[in-house]
């Protein structure tokens, strides 16, 4: 028996989508075994971590002054590398059933635009968390191989992935990316622009959990059949005192209309780049719409009346990456071109 076969039997391997806003975990042989947040509490005095993912997300904004209750990464990548250190090692841990008796090669997922710098945080992280062996994979191939797009063959595949912090764009063919582009805007500067909004329009201060409810729930960037309001809590700035307003779909799509634009131009600014063979496939393929981001309602139709071109929201939208990730790991003979090694 080889060592790698005997590896297999011991060590759990893993697929990591590390997102801005939720991390999630791929066992080899298992599937999706976590969806966490991606947040770590950590107390303040002794750097203790107190909790990572659901537990510390709870805390976000309802913290005495001893804990403070993070997001690690910003913008796709890491911001703060010890606690995406911790994050990583007690999800790890999480689905490790041998504990570590042979640590876990992992595949991280990353964004297209990321900086050899950035790459380096995000090895640096996984090794010190207990990987065996590190690889990362551009999130757009990935989201592509979990939607089941054809990136083997020589023909035009193009992806829009829409995370938290970032807008991936790509368009793929032979197990790679010919055109990419990576800007930082996603569903966390949506959530910004509606907090921005309340606080300009009505002097209302709301945190970042209910912004995000507010883009959940009434939040399109198409006009709606039936326009809705709903009420919205917070601190008046003007009094200091907790008070509650209505607010409108209509004013909340107009708020979202600078991130929403920047998209769109990305979009627009990839299929320039596109070689004309690969956009003669995508016009007759159309463009396949992953990530959280992707289920904004009526954004497949903005950006289809922008391009004049078919836009498809893949089925599991937010499980894509990692889905992706996952079948790499099962079948690394196959797909190890599209993977970036550690050194």
């Amino acid at each position: 028996m080889g060592l790698r076969t005997l590896f297999g039997f011991v060590s759990n391997d893993v697929a990591i989508d590390l997102g801005t806003a939720n991390t999630l975990v791929y066992v080899k042989g298992k599937g999706i075994v976590l969806n966490e947040p991606s947040v770590v509490a950590v107390d303040r005095a002794t750097s203790r971590v107190l909790a990572v993912g659901r537990d510390a997300k709870e805390m976000l904004g309802r913290t005495p002054t001893g804990i403070d209750a993070v997001r690690p990464l910003k913008d796709g990548v890491i911001a703060d590398f010890e606690k995406t250190e911790e994050l990583l090692r007690k999800l790890i841990q999480k689905v490790q059933s041998h504990r570590f008796l042979v640590r876990p090669r992992i595949i991280i997922s990353v964004p297209s635009g990321i900086t050899e710098v950035e790459k380096r945080a995000v090895r640096d992280s996984a090794d010190h968390a207990g990987a065996r062996e590190v690889f990362l994979v551009a999130e757009p191939i990935a989201a592509a191989i979990g939607v089941g797009l054809p990136v083997d063959k020589p023909t035009g595949n193009m992806v829009i992935d829409i995370g938290g912090g970032t807008t991936e764009i790509a368009v793929i063919t032979l197990y790679g990316i010919v055109t990419a582009t990576s800007i930082r805007v996603g569903g966390d500067k949506m959530d910004d622009a509606i907090a921005q909004y309340v606080k300009r329009a009505y002097n209302l201060l709301i945190g970042e959990q209910t912004a995000e409810r507010i883009k959940l729930q009434i939040g399109s960037a198409f006009p709606l059949k039936e326009e809705q309001v709903m009420d919205i809590k917070g601190r008046d700035l003007i009094g200091g005192i907790p008070k509650t307003i209505k607010i409108t779909s209509q004013e909340i799509r107009d708020c979202l209309q600078e991130p929403l634009s920047a998209i769109v131009e990305a979009v627009k600014d990839s299929l320039e780049r596109t070689p004309p063979e690969l956009s003669s496939d995508i016009i007759d393929r159309g463009i396949v719409m992953t990530g959280g981001g992707a289920l904004l309602r009526g954004l497949d139709l903005l950006l289809h009346d922008a391009t004049n071109l078919p836009m498809r929201v893949a089925e599991d939208a937010l499980l894509c990456v990692v889905l992706g990730s996952g079948k790499i790991l099962d079948e690394l003979q196959t797909y190890h071109k599209v993977l970036m090694r550690s050194s």
